[in-house]
């Protein structure tokens, strides 16, 4: 049976540092004015404003620490809460340009040619980015079930392949050639300093702002 894993995201060292920059002047502030106090000249004690001053600047301070541990417990709790929806995502299948893997089965790609082509042509490349097959497809578009076969007809050995999709107008190619979405299983979700990322079929990552779609395998 095969384990899936949903990881909470570790908090990062640029939002530590913040806080512990902040309280180390929260508690140097706090040791500069109690020693203040107590070395203050009997005969000539500190300006009533200038202490006011000082209390509202120590109690500015009191207060920005506070609030950056109230933000960050918000932020850990938020990520959590992210993680929890993600983890309904794992088993499902999600829509992506991502590159695909192709295993035992047809791989469910999703394309759209350009607007005047009277051609279209999927191009597919292998891991070390050599170009292994060339293939007309349909001008309707949509959805289509890759087999994943060479110039030959021959299948392709399984892994990981980059589809793109070349448009034409007779001999010409309208603009550059564009990413094919592709389907595949989610077998993991994990977070992370720059957000949760989906682990698919292959060992393929994915961040999850980049998923368009989600179906029931």
């Amino acid at each position: 049976m095969e384990t899936t894993a949903v990881t909470t995201p570790q908090t990062s060292a640029a939002t530590t540092k913040p806080k512990a920059a902040i309280s180390a002047d929260f508690d140097t502030f706090l040791k500069m004015m109690t020693t203040q106090m107590k070395n203050q000249d009997p005969l000539n004690p500190i300006d009533s404003s200038d202490y006011a001053v000082q209390l509202a600047t120590f109690s500015g301070v009191e207060q920005q620490t506070r609030t950056n541990q109230l933000l960050e417990g918000l932020t850990s709790q938020f990520g959590v809460l992210g993680m929890a929806q993600l983890a309904a995502w794992v088993g499902q299948e999600a829509r992506s340009a991502a590159p695909v893997y192709l295993g035992d089965k047809p791989v469910t790609i999703n394309y759209h040619p350009a607007a005047q082509a009277d051609r279209a042509v999927l191009v597919v490349r292998n891991a070390k980015d050599q170009v292994v097959s060339r293939e007309d497809v349909s001008l309707e578009g949509g959805a289509y079930q890759w087999l994943g076969a060479d110039a030959a007809g021959k299948p392709l050995p399984n892994g990981v392949y980059t589809l793109k999709l070349e448009s034409y107008n007779g001999e010409q190619q309208l603009g550059e050639a564009v990413s094919v979405e592709s389907y595949a299983r989610i077998l993991e979700a994990r977070g992370g300093s720059n957000g949760p990322t989906l682990v698919l079929e292959g060992g393929i990552e994915v961040s999850a702002t980049d998923i368009t779609a989600l179906r029931v395998p």
